[in-house]
């Protein structure tokens, strides 16, 4: 038996300590780039100025003989961006391939100290993040990093999803996981080729209103991820760790981008995969608080004082309950408006306009 106590120990002689708290960095989206690619790699200075979250992709969309290129290109890319605030992920080759260890070589040795996140495709059980955590203590501890890397991985297997609780909490290293919808639907021989989003042959209908049972029935079209995203987040939230919708591959509908990532962060999603520029402006909206819905958190808060008891307000009756579900709002706020001025604007002038009318509604 291992004692609890091991959970925080090194695994190599020399890594350093694992966290022992994940901490919360914006990531309302992370934008995926291809470093084999010249023209996208130029334009990752661009990218890292506006995404909370740039990904040098070596996986699924590179080429196999890209791979190697791929792998080059973001070593070179990353000794040569500032990224400043945002972060730095990458996201290595399956577990199965025979790419990955050179990935891990690679990258922990040569830009450790440049990377934030390493995302692992295709895990299916504690045993593929066990078998992560302790190759990367030994590289750690090989280049001298002094922080450790954190590990995502995705959901994308049958499997993963029947074991996400224990992925999640399979090492300190753990930051979060990501749904990989078009991997779990071929997993789950799930009959849609859609790459995340809906399906309208996935619905319900309404039920008939006379003897007529096909014309006039209203039909509603329901989320194929709805099951597997809830129990991601429930996962992650008992792991304290962080939830993320991953990628919508139908760039030209944004609106149904929009939604889908709506859904998501309504059920406790922090991010989602960003795949073409124009999603990163939809994340950054749809994962970001509206100011509205922050000012109302913080007229909430402000009300119930030490989060105590129940109070009225405008006709709707708050308690120690809805407090803290306003508490998650405003330290969201907080968070993202620290990293985005324009944001931290609109959340100030949201909260003096509604103070404005609370004083001339009080005369």
């Amino acid at each position: 038996m291992r004692s609890p106590k091991d959970f925080f120990r090194p695994l190599a002689v020399g890594a350093p300590e694992p966290v022992r708290e994940i901490p919360f960095r914006p990531s309302r989206m992370i934008h995926f780039f291809d470093p084999s690619n010249e023209k996208m790699a130029a334009k990752v200075p661009d990218m890292a100025a506006q995404a909370d979250v740039v990904l040098g992709n070596l996986e699924d969309a590179v080429r196999a003989d890209r791979k190697e290129a791929a792998r080059a290109g973001l070593v070179k890319i990353a000794r040569a961006t500032d990224f400043g605030d945002t972060q730095l992920w990458t996201r290595i080759n399956s577990l199965d391939s025979p790419w990955v260890l050179d990935d891990l070589i690679t990258l922990v040795t040569e830009i450790g100290d440049k990377l934030d996140v390493i995302m692992v495709p295709k895990v299916e059980g504690a045993a593929d993040i066990h078998y992560v955590d302790r190759l990367l203590a030994q590289l750690e501890a090989r280049a001298g990093l002094t922080r450790p890397l954190l590990v995502h991985a995705i959901l994308e297997t049958a499997s993963g999803v029947a074991n996400v609780e224990e992925i999640a909490t399979a090492s300190p290293r753990m930051q979060g996981i990501s749904l990989g919808p078009a991997d779990l639907a071929a997993s789950r021989r799930m009959k849609t080729t859609r790459v995340g989003g809906g399906h309208p042959g996935y619905l319900v209908r309404e039920d008939p209103t006379g003897d007529d049972l096909t014309t006039g029935r209203a039909t509603y079209q329901q989320d194929l991820w709805h099951y597997t995203v809830a129990r991601m987040v429930d996962a992650c939230a008992g792991a304290g760790i962080l939830p993320y919708y991953g990628p919508f591959g139908d760039i030209a509908d944004v609106v149904a981008c929009e939604d889908q990532f709506r859904n998501a962060f309504l059920l406790g999603c922090v991010g989602a995969w960003s795949l073409h520029p124009k999603q990163i402006a939809i994340a950054k909206k749809v994962f970001s608080p509206a100011p509205a819905d922050v000012a109302w958190a913080r007229r909430v808060i402000d009300a119930m004082g030490d989060g105590t008891g129940a109070v009225m307000i405008d006709g709707k009756m708050q308690d120690d309950a809805t407090v803290k579900q306003c508490r998650v709002v405003a330290e969201l706020a907080d968070a993202l408006a620290a990293r985005d001025p324009e944001l931290a604007e609109a959340y100030v002038a949201e909260a003096a306009a509604v103070k404005s009318q609370e004083a001339l509604a009080n005369g």
